[in-house]
C-alpha cells in the first residue's frame, strides 16, 4: 500500500503523544546521559508543536484539548537535567 504520510508510532497515553509531538517540533530534547525531557526555549518550535497539535490530534481528542496537553507538558519540564551536576558559572 503507497502511503502518502508517514505515520506517527501509536502512542498510549496523550501525555506520551505530547511529549513525542514536541520532540519532533524540536521544543524538547532528552538529556543525552540521563534521559529526562528538556525545554529547548525555542519560540518557533514551540508554535509548531502547537500548529501539529491542531492539526492532527490524536484519535478521538479534540484539537483544544491537544494543544492544551501540548502547553501542560511544556509547563512540566525545566531547562536543565535534575540529575546533571550544575555548570560552575565564574
Amino acid at each position: 500500500m503507497l502511503m502518502t504520510k508517514e505515520r506517527r508510532p501509536a502512542i498510549r497515553t496523550l501525555r506520551g503523544w505530547a511529549m513525542s509531538v514536541l520532540q519532533e517540533a524540536g521544543a524538547i530534547h532528552e538529556c543525552e546521559e540521563h534521559g529526562w525531557a528538556q525545554d529547548r526555549a525555542d519560540p518557533h518550535a514551540r508554535e509548531r508543536a502547537l500548529d501539529l497539535a491542531r492539526q492532527d490530534p490524536p484519535a478521538g481528542v479534540s484539537p483544544d484539548k491537544a494543544t492544551a496537553e501540548i502547553k501542560d507538558v511544556l509547563n512540566s519540564i525545566g531547562d536543565t537535567c535534575p540529575e546533571c551536576p550544575p555548570e560552575n558559572k565564574i
